[in-house]
């Protein structure tokens, strides 16, 4: 064999061994899913990226979650025996070059299919609560400097109400909704 002949085997095995390497780091990722299996992912659903910050069990005694629990409407603030408070903690960016709204329609689905629905937070007396807004293209929700933004999740606070029966039924999804009800985009949660 000559050393010219070996030379360039050798270079077809590299570009070769290259091109698939390229190929297997970009196999079956995509920069904005439709669906997220967990915390740090963006989600587009409709016009705009969203992104789950943390989600978690929120402790009513606890100091730090005491704050995530005001606002609440008259009779809700209560559990039974068999309820916890659960937190989903969003943040939310419009990248299009156009006005765009985030949703307020959301849900939490188990795998027995049991829906969980947000309770309506009053925006003014608790600072963390998400609220659906007209983002100008590059804004995001929460908006720099508010308590949310500067928070330890750093999301806006969907509060829900969930069965302790969940634990049974895990993995739970938070649905994204648009207007229609019609779901945009899905993100696992932590539980």
């Amino acid at each position: 064999m000559s050393a010219r002949f070996v030379a360039r085997h050798r270079l077809s095995i590299l570009v070769c061994a290259g091109t698939l390497a390229i190929g297997l780091a970009a196999c079956g990722r995509t920069n904005v899913p439709s669906s997220a299996e967990n915390d740090g992912v963006y989600v587009t659903a409709g016009p705009v990226t969203y992104q789950l910050q943390i989600s978690r069990e929120l402790n009513q005694y606890a100091t730090e979650d005491r704050q995530y629990l005001t606002g609440l409407p008259s009779g809700a603030a209560s559990l039974t025996p068999s309820q916890e408070w659960y937190g989903v903690f969003l943040w939310a960016k419009n990248q299009t070059k156009r006005q765009q709204v985030t949703t307020d329609n959301f849900d939490i689905v188990d795998t027995q299919g049991t829906h969980y629905y947000p309770i309506a937070v009053q925006p003014v007396q608790n600072p963390y609560a998400w609220t659906a807004q007209s983002l100008p293209p590059g804004a995001v929700e929460p908006a720099p400097n508010t308590a949310a933004s500067f928070g330890p999740t750093q999301g806006a606070l969907l509060l829900f109400k969930l069965n302790t029966s969940v634990y049974d039924n895990r993995p739970l999804t938070l649905e994204i909704r648009g207007p229609s009800g019609k779901v945009w985009g899905t993100i696992s949660l932590d539980l």
